[in-house]
């Protein structure tokens, strides 16, 4: 069922109202092609309930550009939706205020603050969704804007949807961004590459009885067997190391096959070397050492009939959901997929404790129970991603990495040793505040300034960065030095 269809069907459930109200806050506005503005709303929406997200987090995706293109604001819908979903939506706003700036220290940056910012991985879900749906209809927003959309997409959303699992996503985000950034390397590519994918579709289609009736001889029985064409904006790359020479790209189109249990994949793995030979240097095992992000499969590439290489990806029905939706589908295999009783274990002083990374490995190789309950999924997606750091903005939206509990000192000083010298007062989200206050992650700051103004001894007291303690008890020990030479002379 759509979003669409559960809103219609039970007009007062959470996304029920979601849907009208912001179907009513978008009614006057039109998007850049001249579609409705909803339109944009409620595919976000359709997508998170595609990764079969939670019905707070559906209703959130339907309202997230409300308070950011209309008059309604995150405090009015709080009161209408509750403080759950006006959380995310300040969560998106607070991203909103980050700039992407092509830098690799700063591309790093942004994408520990979206994590720290967020709070909550459902904000990032959200994000990526917007993302999806402007960079599908990208005539929908201004053509001035197409290569900083697309920039920031490839540099910073593309590998964070993979970075938490969502590998499908990633590419499709990366794909989407290609024609963008490479217009014509894109048409080269539709022109020169279309009829060797369509060659080698069906070259598989023929093969893909004859691998059936193998498995099956072996009693080998696969839930289903498909096919993927490689992505342009990968196999664009890929051939510039390879000299554009496609008969060298082994993995044009790749044939999936999904088992049920892992038993069966390694078993179908040594069914298909017996059949045909495999190329040396081509055998993966990403079920027993996934990738950084989850990822588990087994890959190989063969020498088949007519003597053409095919690639061969083999997993199970889990792996596959969970390669697609990444983070977000491990609660949906056990709740809905096996249809599991919740588990009793919380998971979030684990997330805490090892980082998503790890636990997404520790996860994906089975040593935790991953039946998680609703309420355990959602506070497992509440960690603290970077406990011991903050990352804050300046009025120009870069991005600042300081320890937990920096003060506006010792933001200044990052900036520049003069600033962090002559500072007297700050500006934390547009209110003056005195320099000693901590900061949070997502203040935008802007540090005021006087001239012939002097490091205080005092700072010293409240300053987190040995950058600023350093600079502070030089200026203090050169003033010092000048005042006894004063008195000397």
């Amino acid at each position: 069922m759509t979003v669409q269809e559960t809103a219609q069907k039970d007009p007062k459930s959470l996304i029920g109202r979601a849907f009208a109200f912001a179907k009513k806050a978008h009614s006057s506005q039109k998007r850049e092609n001249g579609e409705p503005f909803f339109n944009h709303a409620l595919m976000t929406a359709e997508f998170l309930d595609q990764w079969h997200l939670d019905e707070t987090t559906i209703a959130a995706g339907l309202l997230h550009d409300v308070p950011q293109t209309t008059k309604i604001s995150v405090s009015e819908i709080e009161k209408e939706f509750g403080r759950e979903v006006a959380f995310l939506l300040d969560g998106l706003i607070k991203l909103s205020l980050v700039k992407y700036k092509n830098t690799a220290t700063k591309i790093e940056n942004l994408r520990k603050m979206i994590l720290a910012l967020s709070g909550d991985l459902r904000i990032v879900f959200i994000k990526l969704a917007n993302r999806l749906h402007n960079l599908k209809t990208i005539e929908g927003i201004p053509e001035s804007k197409w290569k900083y959309f697309a920039l920031e997409t490839n540099e910073i959303y593309a590998p964070l949807a993979y970075q938490i699992g969502m590998q499908n996503l990633s590419g499709q985000l990366y794909d989407l961004c290609f024609p963008i950034l490479h217009p014509k390397e894109y048409e080269w590519l539709t022109e020169n590459v279309k009829e060797q994918y369509e060659a080698r579709h069906e070259y598989l289609k023929r093969i893909k009885p004859v691998l059936e009736n193998t498995l099956k001889e072996n009693g080998l029985v696969p839930l289903f067997i498909d096919f993927r064409a490689k992505r342009y904006s990968s196999l664009y790359f890929k051939l510039r190391e390879y000299n554009m020479d496609l008969e060298r790209i082994y993995d044009l189109v790749t044939t999936w096959i999904v088992f049920k249990d892992v038993k069966d994949c390694y078993e179908a793995l040594g069914v298909i070397h017996q059949t045909w030979p495999p190329l040396p240097g081509r055998i993966k095992d990403y079920i027993a050492s996934p990738k950084p992000n989850g990822y588990r499969s087994l890959h190989t590439t063969v020498v088949g009939p007519e003597g053409k290489h095919i690639e061969i990806q083999i997993h199970t029905e889990k792996m596959h959901e969970e390669n697609k939706n990444g983070l977000a589908a491990h609660w949906l295999y056990k709740q809905k997929i096996q249809k599991e009783a919740p588990s009793k274990k919380s998971l979030k002083n684990i997330l805490e404790e090892v980082g998503l990374l790890k636990y997404l490995r520790r996860w994906e190789n089975n040593k935790l129970d991953p039946a998680l309950s609703y309420q355990e999924f959602i506070e497992a997606m509440k960690i603290d991603f970077f406990n011991n750091r903050l990352f804050v903005i300046t009025p120009k939206g870069d991005v600042i990495d300081l320890p937990k509990g920096s003060t506006p000192v010792d933001f200044a000083y990052s900036i520049h040793t003069v600033i962090g010298e002559t500072a007297f007062k700050a500006k934390i989200n547009g209110a003056l505040k005195s320099l000693d206050v901590e900061l949070k992650s997502g203040d935008v700051i802007e540090i005021l300034t006087q001239k012939n103004r002097k490091p205080q001894a005092r700072w010293l007291t409240f300053v987190k960065t040995a950058h600023a303690r350093e600079h502070i008890r030089n200026a203090i020990h050169k003033k010092k030095e000048q005042f006894e030479k004063l008195l000397i002379a």
